[in-house]
């Protein structure tokens, strides 16, 4: 160990003691971490991968736009939130207690200091990189007098008829500013002397990333795409171009000055479900009521004159910790576009799932009634998934469909598997939850499609969110009618299991589907049930279900010793299941945590959860798995499910977690993949008692633990050598 390493170790060990001087017991304040600045290092983990030069290019570009992206939704509702409760002199009421003003500094002080890291590695790194690469980013002014002279044509043609500006004033008050758009501020000066403001909206349906050839004559406008071959040109941003045509949107009047402003406004929207006559319909209204919520920060250009800023501060009443000044392009997450560029030298090599060895046709239905089939995306194709779906559909066996759709994206298979079933005669019913957020519109839209389609849409229960991932298939067989159940982690979309970790459980154990029909009654008609045969279902059993679970292996530990439990998932914030580990760990329960978001438990505090670690993986896949694992007596028990640990999963959402019964499934789950995420130490990051978190290395002649490349390396030698067996495999299906 190095000395900077031993005196790091002396100051985190010195903090733990101070910490547990100044904790008296489990629900002492200084236990528990602030849920909100927790996430922000979350989020910083998300930019320090941007930031690694080992990233190809693109990878880093794409990395930064999702920490902008993420930023900007923390700020629509967390943010919101919090602002809110401060404004309204409402008290925190979460575990740790921290007042909303000490939340809102402590906030903009983190914010500061990581939008400084994401726009110097934008302009330092990023920027002449990608140039050297081909990838030009120019401002107006670097281009040639051929390309501007083309991209004036392409203004007045194209863009000039779109644009609207809004003048400002006593008889045009200010306008009604949509939620993080992109917007020109400018102020003007007439002819008769007197200075006037003006807005000026860039239009969200042209492409914000402009293309120009560079060494040969552009022939169309429509070449202006961000094209396949970026060496043979430039880019520039529309705004840029907009900046430098502004006089020809006010004749008559001299463009003082201008400047590039956005707002983030709260979308937290509350829906008034029971008194809402039609909730798809307020669902709707929601919808147009988000663009226009309360307004929670403001950010400016750099440089922007200060005139314009105090006169937007002053129009959207803002308070002066609500203002960032950006250096660098606003709406960076729209940047994520310069990834679709064909330059597959700059990403990072794509993974092809393998198919299975066996076509699922030959023996979808006998190979689960057989044995349960787990399946984890993306190391494992999706398309089992939707095989299992789509030949459900057609079988002229299956009598009946029963499916929740979450996020299930654009041009979803599964949606069309759902048409085409009741288009045969199928019993089809689609628990469509219309109030994903963000997804709210995308969901309307495949709900209305399949109710014209003659699917019985049920669009969830008053006060709950449907956040279960369950289809069910209702077949007749010789042997009597049996029932088949798909219950996974992530959501029915293809698009994010590409880069989403997710597992899922292909099973007709009777009780399991038994327990997933009666709960498909709960959520489309009256039946009010709390207790299931297997499954732990929130909001009635799966707090109490995993407390009593976490008992049973303390009490187990009293008297066998070599207690263990092993949660993986995205967010721990539930005080209830805090406290619970806490006491385990007093028992001396040895507790990993695999935690990729937010973690309001402390670890490494002595005599309280010196037992327990906590670590996140940040990798090329977002980490969205759920498995909660318990020793059980050196037995084993495991659930994987939807649910993550936090007050609104276990109380306002319907959720599932369901058992691995199978042996080698639940031993491939605990020895494959949770103790290969332990050893992880090239993608993790380890939560230290002070709330900071540490990355991981390789310590001297230790290997090198990618958890996320050994996975796609292990499927891919499984799927090689079960090649070699699928001959046999198909003439016993045939059998």
């Amino acid at each position: 160990m190095s000395k900077e390493q031993a005196h790091s170790e002396t100051e985190r060990a010195t903090a733990s003691c101070c910490l547990c001087e100044s904790i008296r017991d489990v629900d002492d304040p200084e236990l528990y971490l602030n849920r909100e600045l927790n996430w922000l290092e979350f989020n910083a983990k998300v930019l320090e991968t941007a930031m690694e030069s080992s990233q190809p290019l693109l990878e880093q570009v794409k990395f930064l736009a999702i920490f902008y992206t993420n930023l900007d939704e923390f700020f629509m509702v967390r943010v919101a939130n919090i602002y809110r409760q401060y404004r309204n002199g409402i008290a925190n009421t979460a575990p740790d207690q921290l007042a909303p003003s000490r939340q809102l500094a402590e906030i903009r002080r983190r914010v500061s200091t990581l939008l400084t890291l994401a726009q110097g590695h934008w302009h330092d790194t990023l920027l002449p990189q990608l140039q050297d690469k081909g990838i030009s980013i120019v401002r107006h002014e670097n281009l040639s007098e051929k390309q501007q002279l083309f991209l004036a044509g392409y203004f007045k043609n194209e863009i000039y008829p779109v644009l609207t500006p809004q003048a400002i004033d006593p008889s045009h008050p200010f306008p009604t500013i949509s939620n993080v758009s992109l917007n020109f501020i400018i102020k003007l000066l007439g002819a008769d002397g007197v200075e006037r403001f003006a807005r000026l909206r860039c239009p969200s349906n042209m492409p914000r990333l402009i293309f120009i050839p560079r060494n040969k004559e552009a022939k169309t406008y429509t070449s202006l795409g961000l094209e396949a071959n970026t060496r043979d040109g430039d880019i520039i941003l529309i705004e840029d171009l907009m900046q430098e045509h502004l006089d020809l949107l006010f004749p008559g009047y001299e463009v003082v000055s201008a400047g590039l402003f956005r707002i983030t406004r709260n979308t937290d929207v509350e829906i008034e479900e029971d008194e809402a006559d039609d909730l798809l319909e307020a669902v709707k209204d929601s919808v147009d009521q988000r663009r226009f919520g309360d307004v929670v920060r403001l950010e400016t250009a750099r440089g922007m004159a200060t005139e314009l800023t105090d006169f937007l501060v002053k129009k959207l009443a803002l308070k002066p910790f609500q203002i960032y000044k950006i250096k660098g392009p606003l709406a960076f997450s729209d940047l994520i576009a310069l990834y679709r560029a064909d330059r597959p030298g700059l990403k990072e090599t794509p993974y092809i799932p393998p198919l299975p060895a066996v076509p699922l046709e030959c023996s979808l239905f006998a190979r689960i009634r057989a044995r349960d089939i787990f399946l984890h995306h993306p190391y494992d194709s999706f398309t089992t998934v939707l095989d299992f779906i789509r030949i459900a559909s057609e079988d002229h066996r299956v009598m009946a469909i029963k499916q929740t759709l979450y996020r299930c994206g654009n041009n979803s298979p599964i949606v069309q598997a759902l048409i085409e079933a009741r288009r045969r005669g199928k019993q089809v019913t689609a628990v469509v939850e219309l109030k994903a957020r963000f997804d709210e519109e995308r969901n309307i839209t495949w709900a209305e499609e399949l109710e014209k389609a003659g699917v019985n849409v049920v669009y969830g229960l008053i006060g709950m969110k449907i956040h279960a991932k369950l289809c069910l298939v209702v077949r007749r067989e010789p042997s009597g009618v049996t029932r088949y159940a798909h219950i996974g982690t992530g959501n029915y979309n293809a698009a994010t299991a590409k880069i989403y970790t997710d597992m899922g459980l292909l099973t007709a154990n009777n009780n399991i589907c038994a327990d997933v029909t009666d709960l498909f009654n709960a959520m489309t008609g009256y039946a009010a049930k709390e207790q299931y045969r297997s499954l732990l279902v929130s909001p009635h059993s799966m707090r109490d279900g995993l407390l009593q679970l976490i008992e049973q292996e303390r009490e187990a530990h009293k008297k066998e010793g070599k207690g263990e439990i092993i949660f993986k998932c995205n967010q721990l914030v539930d005080k209830a299941l805090i406290r619970a580990l806490y006491q385990a760990s007093m028992a001396g329960v040895t507790v990993h945590l695999i935690i990729r978001g937010i973690c309001c438990l402390r670890p490494g505090i002595c005599d309280i959860s010196d037992t327990i670690t906590v670590k996140s993986i940040v990798g090329r896949y977002l980490e969205h798995a759920r498995a909660y694992w318990f020793r059980h007596h050196g037995e084993g028990l495991l659930y994987i499910g939807s649910a993550d640990l936090m007050p609104r999963n276990l109380d306002r959402r319907i959720e599932v977690l369901v058992p691995v019964l199978e042996p080698s499934i639940r031993r491939h789950i605990r020895e494959d993949i949770l103790a290969l995420q332990l050893r992880d130490n090239v993608r993790s990051w380890e939560l230290r008692p002070d709330g900071s978190y540490e990355r991981l290395e390789p310590a001297e002649e230790q290997e090198a633990i990618n958890a996320q490349e050994l996975l796609m390396q292990y499927k891919k030698e499984a799927a090689k050598a079960a090649r070699h067996t699928a001959p046999e495999q198909k003439n016993e299906a045939k059998v």
